[in-house]
């Protein structure tokens, strides 16, 4: 049954309350599971897998890169198969230098902590990945491949910065800026949705980010409102760049099937070649959203939500302007041949009517006030972070480095399939 979201704004009974009450539980739990997980649930569900599309998709062709949908990986690469980036710019950081303060956000290989640096007193938000999960479903190349945008961030304002990156013989830590105005998600969970300026507003930013990766040849393909921070003062900042794809020239393509179920463009669930035109959809995807509550082709159903998204003409309630119906429908075209953006990149979705009240040079800037303050008193005001992270115990493991003379094979392998991960800045930015 495919979600109806103006429900809650009708005359709203106690049944209704307690539907879309469900709807949004189980909408949030399935949104923090990855979509190696997701899949693995689904392949796992007789009835989801009787349906045509969803077989479809389920029936993954051999990839161009490293596959995430694999249920049973194969055993960690040897050593003449892992990766080696040269040599470690050997900024002599370790987990000792830092105070690990809270769990602020969690993942498929780790956690991200608030920390602060013993010796500067600076806050930073830590994310430690374990090397052996990362092996173990073969994602190493993602994960390089987020340190190697994270290095190309620095002239961003709405990109999530690394100020260092160093391991440990079995963890990787990336020491990036700490953002405390909480994920987008968190903010819609709580409102339901935003009004028009304030949405128009966030996808300005956001459109600003991926079209400066995009001039980079980067694809950033996982954009949702998880992954969409608000930094103290309310700005947009984006951040995991774990299944962001380099090298994509204009025109360029790409094939593994990856990102989150409910944004997945159709030409990804189709299994065609896509271009950087896909963050375009997952931008349109986030906007519907943020205007109407749920993703535009939201059901409970996966095979019903993924029908939905190739086959099922967009419908939008007419509680909105025209300029928002008219970019929600060319970000969302399913020809992504059509799709706004398809043609001239960002300059399209910057010059589209419903984005003339904003002035770019002013939101590049920052000087366009932010809709929402999140009002954070300081970096220890964690009260926009889910209590299920905050309250989270941090592990004792988190700052402690292995004893090498005890390091298992396993921890040993990891360590080498990591060559060329730690980075510092040069020495002249800091001056």
């Amino acid at each position: 049954m495919t979600v109806k979201t103006e429900a809650a704004r009708d005359t709203l009974t106690y049944s209704r309350m307690r539907g879309m009450v469900a709807i949004l539980i189980a909408f949030m739990k399935q949104r923090r599971m990855g979509l190696n997980d997701f899949i693995q649930k689904i392949a796992n569900n007789s009835y989801a897998c009787k349906h045509p599309e969803v077989q479809s998709i389920l029936k993954i062709s051999p990839p161009q890169e490293p596959e995430l949908m694999n249920a049973n990986p194969s055993p960690p690469p040897s050593p003449s198969q892992q990766i080696n980036l040269g040599p470690s710019s050997n900024p002599h950081a370790k987990p000792s230098d830092f105070h690990f303060l809270k769990v602020i956000g969690k993942g498929s290989f780790g956690k991200v902590l608030l920390a602060r640096h013993k010796a500067e007193e600076v806050f930073y938000a830590v994310k430690v990945l374990q090397k052996k999960a990362i092996l173990k479903k073969k994602e190493e190349k993602h994960i390089m491949s987020e340190r190697n945008v994270l290095l190309k961030n620095v002239k961003h304002p709405f990109l999530v910065g690394l100020h260092f990156s160093f391991q440990t013989a079995d963890k990787l830590y990336f020491v990036l800026d700490y953002i405390n105005g909480g994920e987008l998600f968190y903010h819609l969970q709580r409102e339901r949705c935003f009004l028009e300026p304030r949405a128009r507003f966030y996808a300005a930013e956001i459109a600003s980010a991926l079209g400066y990766l995009h001039s980079l040849n980067i694809v950033y393909r996982d954009l949702k409102p998880e992954n969409i921070l608000l930094d103290s003062q309310g700005h947009i900042v984006l951040t995991d760049f774990g299944l962001c794809k380099e090298n994509i020239e204009h025109n360029g393509t790409t094939s593994t099937f990856c990102g989150t179920p409910e944004y997945l463009a159709p030409e990804v669930l189709h299994k065609q070649p896509y271009d950087r035109t896909v963050d375009w959809w997952c931008l349109g995807a986030v906007l519907y959203e943020m205007l109407y509550g749920l993703p535009p082709f939201y059901s409970r159903n996966t095979a019903e939500m993924y029908d939905n998204i190739l086959n099922k003409p967009l419908q939008l309630k007419p509680n909105i302007t025209n300029s928002a119906r008219h970019v929600l429908e060319g970000l969302l075209q399913k020809d992504r041949t059509k799709r706004l953006g398809a043609k001239d990149d960002f300059m399209e979705i910057k010059n589209h009517v419903f984005f003339s009240l904003i002035n770019w040079e002013d939101l590049i800037n920052k000087k366009i006030t932010p809709p929402f303050n999140p009002n954070v008193s300081g970096p220890s005001d964690l009260r926009h972070f889910d209590p299920e992270f905050t309250e989270e115990p941090v592990p004792n493991s988190i700052g402690r480095s292995p004893d090498s003379l005890l390091l298992t094979a396993s921890v040993k392998e990891a360590a080498e399939a990591f060559l060329g991960f730690s980075y510092a800045p040069p020495m002249d930015s800091f001056l």
